[in-house]
């Protein structure tokens, strides 16, 4: 039984980050950021190397954007681990100590001031792709509220010093993605040259299992337990009367209520496995809304019945 993962992210479909100006890796804001995307003619693209593998055309199409967020994610979470256990960082182990020794205007770190230029990069990026690059899903308006969220943390939380709990909240994050596009990737590749290969189909069966673990562990336990712990008390206890403080963590429970969502969609998934309900899962979100169109419509006229004139316009909603 082949199983596939609920997709929960979408970029645009091949892209290369690019940043500049950031006022000398230390204090300063970074001044302008973003990611140069990068069309199917370029060296940069993968679409070709899909096609020589002799993809099926729709995976073909999928497998430059898994594969370039893959490559960053996985350099991100690296960073994330470098940084929180190969260095003096003590946050992961001790969360409140994120406010230790907190004032306005601190110094940031060069080597976390890294890690927030590649993050704003990336996900200014991801709003302008969600927007107007990626297909469009059912999920795409919460994907596009997520980047929204997110980069404003990242921005706020940089400019208002508050970048140590950025780290552990990207790194809690990150690895998710890591687990979603390897796992994608291999549900490309099962197919290929017409001919079913098996390893590919284990890998990704066994990476839909894991990724559902890590993401309840990661986003559901560790994240309230180490990160909304430290910023909801830990911060008061460190600076009492510390600024933007119904700000930030209203944004980090919007972020959880989100995590809580998607969580959902491979809940059901999970169900649909273990009821017997489905031999070949496709992902209950990776399907664009014009499929989900061209369904309804087909549906619609084997009943008998008229579209509604909002539907004939072509327009659907992106709900769930």
């Amino acid at each position: 039984m082949a199983l596939v993962l609920p997709c929960l992210v979408s970029h645009a479909p091949c892209s290369a980050w690019v940043s500049w100006g950031f006022g000398g890796l230390g204090p300063g804001l970074p001044r302008a950021c973003l990611f140069a995307p990068c069309d199917d003619t370029s060296p940069l693209s993968l679409q070709p190397f899909g096609e020589w593998c002799n993809l099926q055309p729709k995976d073909a199409a999928k497998m430059p954007e898994s594969a370039w967020k893959l490559l960053f994610y996985t350099l991100s979470w690296s960073y994330g681990i470098y940084l929180l256990f190969f260095t003096d960082y003590p946050f992961f182990y001790d969360p409140p100590s994120v406010f230790y020794d907190w004032k306005k205007g601190m110094d940031v770190p060069t080597d976390i001031a890294i890690a927030y230029l590649l993050q704003c990069s990336f996900y200014g990026h991801s709003i302008y792709a969600t927007a107007y690059m990626d297909t469009w899903r059912k999920d795409s308006v919460v994907m596009l509220l997520h980047h929204v969220v997110t980069l404003t943390l990242i921005a706020f939380s940089y400019a208002f010093r508050y970048h140590n709990v950025g780290i552990l909240v990207l790194f809690l994050h990150d690895v998710n993605d890591v687990q979603l596009e390897f796992t994608k990737l291999n549900v490309y590749f099962k197919h290929r040259g017409g001919v079913y290969h098996r390893l590919n189909d284990v890998i990704s069966n066994i990476g839909c299992l894991t990724f559902s673990v890590s993401w309840f562990w990661f986003r559901l336990y560790w994240f309230p337990l180490k990160v909304l712990y430290a910023t909801c008390y830990s911060s008061l206890q460190s600076v009492p009367n510390i600024p933007f403080y119904f700000f930030f963590n209203a944004l980090l429970l919007v972020l959880t209520l989100m995590n809580i969502y998607w969580f959902l969609y491979i809940v059901l998934f999970v169900a649909k496995v273990l009821m017997g309900q489905v031999q070949e899962v496709n992902d209950v979100r990776e399907y664009d809304v014009e499929d989900s169109k061209k369904t309804t419509t087909a549906k619609k006229k084997e009943a008998g019945l008229q579209l509604p004139s909002a539907l004939k316009e072509g327009y659907v909603c992106g709900g769930a």
